[in-house]
């Protein structure tokens, strides 16, 4: 299977140590505020569907009999050493089939919630569990359409591995910038019907298919660490 990158921005002629530096400051940022207090559901819903007039507002608050699930937010340098991450296109005959997508799933028994990313990771897209080092957790997202609490995992990788998409799940897999998510024409917000309701949904404009729910949620609430640390930088 082919892999894009989606989004790639020009960089300017840097030092070449002081890229790599730059790249290794963010994940010591991670490192440290992944343990911190987290943005939480202010970040995730600034992403979430607007009802335009009626319509249910999306809920937070996980139900009693919620399955648990985990996502990886897969961080890796590409050849300009500017930081990607990867996302999945979904066959339509699975749950939220044809959305773009984190590689992740439900939670096997006994399995922590990095045990079952770093899992489904492998088994979606090929990626060693074993290369990737875990920094740490976002804030949990209640899904309602599949009834399931997510928990995002960050890790990273010391260089873009190689990609294998398990056809049963995945129809595509790209990769995009960080910045390309910060690029203020890339985001975009239209009104769209959603179960008989009008909705103001938005979503960024990085493939054929709309970069939009949960994972757009979970997205967001990255962006404000990854936002912070660039702050660090000027």
């Amino acid at each position: 299977m082919k892999i894009q990158r989606k989004y790639r921005f020009p960089s300017p002629v840097n030092d070449p140590q002081a890229t790599l530096n730059t790249m290794s400051d963010l994940i010591s940022f991670l490192e440290s505020r992944l343990f911190e207090t987290l943005p939480g559901k202010e970040a995730q819903l600034r992403m979430a569907p607007k009802p335009v007039s009626s319509g249910p507002r999306r809920p937070m608050q996980p139900h009693e009999d919620a399955s648990l699930s985990s996502v990886l937010i897969l961080l890796f340098p590409n050849t300009e050493q500017e930081w990607e991450l990867i996302l999945t296109l979904r066959t339509s005959n699975i749950d939220h089939g044809g959305q773009i997508s984190l590689p992740g799933g439900r939670a096997e028994n006994g399995e922590t919630v990095a045990e079952t990313a770093l899992r489904e990771a492998n088994e979606e897209i090929g990626v060693d569990s074993g290369a990737v080092s875990v920094i740490g957790e976002l804030s949990e997202l209640f899904v309602p359409h599949s009834a399931t609490r997510v928990t995002p995992v960050v890790g990273h990788l010391p260089a873009r591995p190689s990609f294998v998409a398990n056809p049963d799940e995945v129809e595509e897999i790209f990769a995009i910038e960080l910045d390309s998510l910060l690029a203020k024409n890339n985001l975009i917000e239209e009104e769209w019907n959603l179960r008989e309701h009008s909705y103001h949904v938005p979503y960024w404009d990085l493939h054929r298919v709309p970069l939009w729910g949960a994972t757009a949620m979970i997205l967001s609430e990255f962006l404000d660490l990854y936002r912070e640390f660039k702050a660090t930088e000027s």
